[in-house]
């Protein structure tokens, strides 16, 4: 005879979603990050262009074209293959995070026109994963998680 545990249809969706809360966590970190890889690449291979997108049409404020530039392209490659790896996944939520944000504002005198609420609502949908990202972390398939534990471990 099967237990009442075995029975109740909350126990057992409860026990399915949670053995799937590290592929998600994984896949949700590389849907995020893949895409400001994919930036961060398109920026590099093309310095000259990326130089003069950041003095013509981007808006990045306090920066110099060249500093925004740079770091812009930083963030785009530093922060998501940390958070692939889920490395310091956390802080490499919001390092993302914060380059998203600055993305947004800097061009947001063409996202918010008539007709761009599609690319807006990218923006927004990467920004919700990486704060789901930032307050529940990386997930066990990382990492921060095999080297917290390893760590445990030998203390």
């Amino acid at each position: 005879m099967l237990s009442d545990a075995l029975m109740d249809p909350s126990s057992l969706l409860a026990r399915l979603l949670d053995r799937l809360q590290a592929p998600f966590a994984l896949a949700s970190r590389v849907y995020v990050s893949w895409v400001f890889l994919k930036s961060g690449y398109l920026k590099l291979s093309d310095w000259d262009s990326t130089l003069a997108l950041f003095e013509y049409e981007y808006r990045v404020p306090l920066l110099t074209p060249q500093l925004a530039a740079i770091a812009g392209t930083a963030g785009e490659l530093v922060f998501p293959t940390l958070l692939i790896l889920g490395l310091f996944g956390r802080i490499s939520a919001l390092g993302l995070q914060a380059v998203n944000v600055l993305a947004v504002v800097s061009y947001a005198h063409v996202l918010y026109q008539e007709g761009f609420a599609a690319a807006v609502g990218q923006h927004y949908l990467w920004g919700f994963i990486l704060l789901v990202l930032t307050f529940y972390g990386p997930g066990v398939w990382s990492l921060d998680h095999w080297l917290n534990h390893k760590r445990r471990g030998r203390a």
